[in-house]
C-alpha cells in the first residue's frame, strides 16, 4: 500500500483517498497518459531538495504533446504542486509521481472530448531494486520481450500504456529468479532495462546506447554522463550487442527509481569480479554527493522545499 495522506488533483490539495477517477476514464481503457518519477532527497545539511524538477516536468509536458493533448496547467503550476504535496505530507524524502491523463467523457479510439486530468502524489520509497542492490549489485537477464521499433513506440515520451511491455519483461525476470530484465531492440541491440537506462564499462571507456535507439532520454542518464565526463571518463554513446555485454568489466543501471545500481550478473554470467567495480562506485559517490551532499556540486539540479 502507498503510504500518503494528501494528493494534488486538478489544482487542489485533497485527501489521498479521494484522488480517484471513474471506471469510464479514457486512459483506463486505452493507456493514453503521461507520468514522471521524481525523487526528493534529504540532504546532509538537513534541507530537502527535489532532483531536476524542471527537467522532469518539461518532459511530462513533452510526453503529452506526443499524445496530441494539452496539459491544462502550466509547468510552474505542476512544479508548485509537487512541492505542495511534499509539504502537506510532511515528507523530507520521497518519491513523486505526477500523472496527466484523459478522464471520463466518452470511449472509442477517436474520442476527443474526455477532459485532461492532472494529479500529483508523493510517498516514501526506498531502494527500488532492493536494499543491497547499490552495494552488492543485482542479477539481470536478457528478456524474451523486445523493445518496440521507433515507429511502434514513442520512446522519448514517458507514456503509461507503453509500460505494458516493461511490466511483462519485469515479471518474466522475477519468475526466473532475477532482479531485473535487460531488453533488446528489434535489431538485437541492447536497449535498456524495464525502467532504467544501461551503461557498460569496457577497457576504461563507458558505453551506453545512443538516443537514436528506442530508449527513454533518461534524466538520471544525462546526469551520470555529465558527472562521468567531469570525473575524466570517456563516454561513448553507441549501440552494442548482448555478447559485448557479457564480456565487459562493469555494468550498471541508472534511473530515478534505481539511481545508480550495479549489475553483478547477466544470464548467469558474472560481470567483472561479481561486485560493483571502481567506475560504478565512483559514479555512485558522485551522484550521491549531488543529491545528498555534503556540499553542492550541482546546485542548479536542486529545487529546495
Amino acid at each position: 500500500m502507498i503510504d500518503s495522506q494528501f494528493a494534488w488533483m486538478n489544482g487542489k490539495i485533497i485527501p489521498f483517498a479521494q484522488a480517484t477517477t471513474h471506471v469510464s476514464a479514457f486512459t483506463l481503457h486505452y493507456g493514453v497518459a503521461a507520468f514522471e518519477g521524481i525523487r526528493c532527497y534529504k540532504r546532509a545539511d538537513g534541507r530537502s531538495a527535489v532532483f531536476r524538477l524542471r527537467e522532469h516536468i518539461e518532459r511530462l509536458f513533452g510526453s503529452m504533446k506526443v499524445c496530441g493533448s494539452e496539459v491544462p496547467f502550466s509547468v510552474e503550476e505542476i512544479e508548485s504542486a509537487c512541492l505542495e504535496v511534499l509539504r502537506h505530507n510532511k515528507l523530507a524524502e520521497a518519491y513523486l509521481r505526477p500523472l496527466v491523463y484523459s478522464g471520463p467523457g466518452s470511449l472509442g479510439l477517436g474520442a476527443k472530448d474526455a477532459p485532461i486530468e492532472a494529479v500529483v502524489i508523493a510517498f516514501p520509497w526506498g531502494a527500488y531494486l532492493g536494499d543491497e542492490a547499490a552495494t552488492k549489485g543485482i542479477r539481470a537477464h536478457l528478456s524474451t520481450y523486445v523493445r518496440g521499433h521507433m515507429n511502434n513506440i514513442m520512446s522519448k515520451a514517458k507514456l503509461s500504456g507503453q509500460y505494458i511491455n516493461s511490466v511483462l519483461a519485469k515479471r518474466e525476470a522475477q519468475r526466473q529468479g532475477f532482479d531485473e530484465a535487460i531488453m533488446l531492440d528489434a535489431d538485437g541491440r541492447v536497449a535498456e532495462g524495464t525502467g532504467e537506462n544501461i551503461f557498460a564499462i569496457h577497457k576504461g571507456r563507458i558505453y551506453t546506447p545512443p538516443l537514436d535507439m528506442p530508449i527513454l532520454e533518461g534524466i538520471t542518464r544525462d546526469a551520470v554522463i555529465t558527472l562521468a565526463k567531469q570525473e575524466g571518463f570517456e563516454v561513448v554513446e553507441q549501440s552494442f550487442t548482448r555478447d559485448f555485454l557479457y564480456q565487459v568489466s562493469e555494468v550498471f543501471f541508472t534511473g530515478t527509481a534505481c539511481e545508480v545500481t550495479p549489475v553483478r550478473e547477466i544470464d548467469c554470467r558474472t560481470i567483472g569480479t561479481g561486485a560493483p567495480g571502481p567506475v560504478t562506485r565512483k559514479l555512485q559517490a558522485a551522484f550521491t554527493a549531488v543529491v545528498k551532499g555534503p556540499g553542492e556540486p550541482r546546485p542548479d539540479w536542486l529545487r529546495y522545499l
